[in-house]
């Protein structure tokens, strides 16, 4: 799963949203890393709803403009805690220590 569309649904997880709350709570979520543009948002949430990973929750219009709020499904909250189970298993990797660097490193500190 892109960076992008894990914020994405990220940004779902608690309640239904906007467009343009999305763009702000997945910027804030990912500590500013992930800013997304209309086109690539939208692109984003298209597929995700053909993927039902995530469906319109309402439909009004706000200013004569259309807006749409988004909501995740069962199916997208899935996808999430299994990529974010699959990206600590990845982190474990790196921050877990072998037993051959365990004893170097008690063998440093002697």
């Amino acid at each position: 799963m892109r960076e992008p569309t894990y914020y994405i649904l990220a940004a779902l997880q608690d309640e239904p949203l906007h467009g343009y709350a999305i763009v702000k709570r997945a910027e804030e979520l990912s500590r500013g890393r992930v800013r997304l543009l209309a086109g690539t948002l939208y692109a984003a949430l298209d597929r995700l709803t053909s993927e039902e990973m995530v469906r319109v929750a309402e439909e009004a219009v706000v200013n004569g403009r259309a807006r749409r709020t988004y909501q995740l499904t069962e199916r997208g909250s899935s996808a999430l805690h299994e990529e974010a189970e699959r990206m600590a298993a990845a982190a474990d990797v790196v921050r877990g220590r072998s037993p051959r660097s365990v004893a170097m490193i008690q063998t440093v500190l002697a």
